[in-house]
């Protein structure tokens, strides 16, 4: 009877939590999450005056650049902001590093777009 007692204690306060439907909005899909981080990329993506980078879309690709590159990566994505061409060097490179780094920021900016598109 204790054992009863103490799942329905456990299941009470789940409710009173809310539950795991916390992140559903009223018509039953997952509400958006924005994602924010502050960085070197952040930082290149609102110096360089674009229309588009609003401190939102600069910081959501803060936080997709914490995910998915490496602290040299980022830091040698900064001179991508600032020197575009430096991008279509680096593709066009017989170095493997500059290869290497062209393919993980390609998958980068895909991610970034796709998660970031609405800040």
């Amino acid at each position: 009877m204790k054992t009863m007692a103490y799942a329905l204690v456990a299941v009470t306060t789940l409710a009173a939590c809310g539950g795991g439907n916390a992140s559903l909005s009223t018509r039953g899909t997952l509400a958006p999450t924005q994602l924010y981080a502050t960085g070197p990329i952040q930082r290149a993506c609102l110096a360089e005056g674009r229309r588009a980078a609003t401190n939102a879309r600069c910081g959501c690709i803060q936080a997709v650049a914490d995910r998915e590159l490496s602290s040299a990566e980022q830091r040698r994505g900064v001179k991508a902001f600032k020197d575009p061409h430096k991008l279509q060097v680096w593709r066009q490179s017989d170095r493997a590093s500059d290869n290497a780094f062209w393919s993980t920021w390609k998958a980068f900016g895909q991610s970034a777009a796709a998660i970031c598109s609405n800040g």
